[in-house]
């Protein structure tokens, strides 16, 4: 949660706009929030500002933003530095931080109804750090089946929803903010196909093949119907439904799925949530021969937008992506 009353006014100013404005997600904003936080107090230390030692106590609600238009690029470069040296921050970390801070900065020197206009960018020149190219971790299908016999196991009391969970994520690579947004109201079931909200707060459809239909039909069998919850989640709308009946979190489908790699025998600390989403992109890609523009339309990648314009991929290639998926029969 943001603690707005802890952040200078050009911050709390620049989330507002990041929200409304850029239409930013709520986890969007979280990562904001903290990354520019931790460079105010390093800028804090850097221009001997304060004489806290502590680095977590920095308080930085009195920064000003004249402070703000002294910042160059080479305090930037100081920056990641001391998160190189301090934190060993993997360069994936950087960019990302690199990314927040041409953000804000963009703001301020382009938002002219802003009272805290700057009339220099000193992130303009700034270079996003280079990333390791790394191959992403993916379950091989023989893997991917045992975990989904583990989550059908009928000794679970969850089965039905857990097998659910399961199944979505190795068949359409969807996202854990996704599948946990997922309202039954989403799923179109005479069109096998369900609308979720991924990054940027961006809709795209994903396409169901026979073993998800057949999953969440079973699932929605047994489902709580009454003692549901009314809250700010709606999650008497929502599909996933914990023991507690309300909308499941991200923190239990994350230990769903962490308990279900270890029974299947599997490392959990080198498989997560986000494994199961580069193992579905991958088994559709090995097995199905599905052109790698569908499985960019069938995963949301921000670069999608750009590629759409030259490929024109359609609806149809982006169904045989999901019905391609060797699980579909499980």
């Amino acid at each position: 949660m943001i603690k707005r009353e802890e952040n200078p006014d050009f911050l709390n100013a620049f989330l507002d706009y990041s929200t409304t404005i850029l239409n930013k997600s709520p986890n969007s904003i979280k990562e904001y929030n903290y990354d520019l936080s931790m460079f105010f107090r390093f800028i804090k230390i850097h221009f001997h500002m304060t004489e806290e030692t502590d680095f977590q106590k920095i308080k930085i609600n009195d920064l000003s933003i004249d402070t703000v238009k002294k910042i160059e690029i080479d305090d930037l470069h100081a920056f990641l530095g001391y998160l190189t040296s301090e934190y060993h921050s993997k360069p994936a970390t950087r960019a990302r931080k690199i990314s927040t801070i041409r953000i804000f900065f963009n703001y301020l020197c382009q938002d002219a109804s802003s009272k805290f206009i700057i009339d220099h960018n000193p992130a303009l020149n700034l270079k996003t750090p280079k990333k390791d190219k790394r191959l992403p971790k993916y379950l091989s299908l023989d893997d991917s089946q045992k975990l989904l016999n583990v989550a059908s196991d009928e000794d679970n009391r969850n089965s039905e929803r857990d097998f659910a969970i399961t199944t979505l994520f190795l068949n359409c690579g969807m996202r854990l903010s996704e599948l946990v947004g997922i309202n039954i109201n989403d799923i179109d079931f005479d069109e096998c196909k369900l609308n979720v909200i991924g990054k940027g707060n961006k809709e795209r459809t994903i396409y169901l093949n026979r073993a998800c239909m057949r999953a969440i039909s079973n699932y929605l069998q047994i489902r709580p119907k009454e003692g549901i919850k009314h809250d700010k989640k709606h999650s008497e709308k929502a599909l996933f439904l914990s023991e507690r009946r309300e909308r499941i979190s991200n923190r239990t489908v994350q230990y769903i799925i962490n308990k279900e790699l270890l029974k299947a025998g599997l490392d959990s600390r080198k498989y997560s949530v986000h494994k199961l989403r580069h193992t579905a992109a991958t088994l559709m890609y090995q097995y199905g021969q599905v052109d790698i523009r569908a499985l960019q339309e069938l995963l949301g990648h921000e670069s999608i937008a750009t590629t759409e314009i030259y490929t024109h991929v359609n609806n149809e290639q982006i169904r045989n992506a999901v019905e391609k998926n060797p699980l579909a029969n499980f």
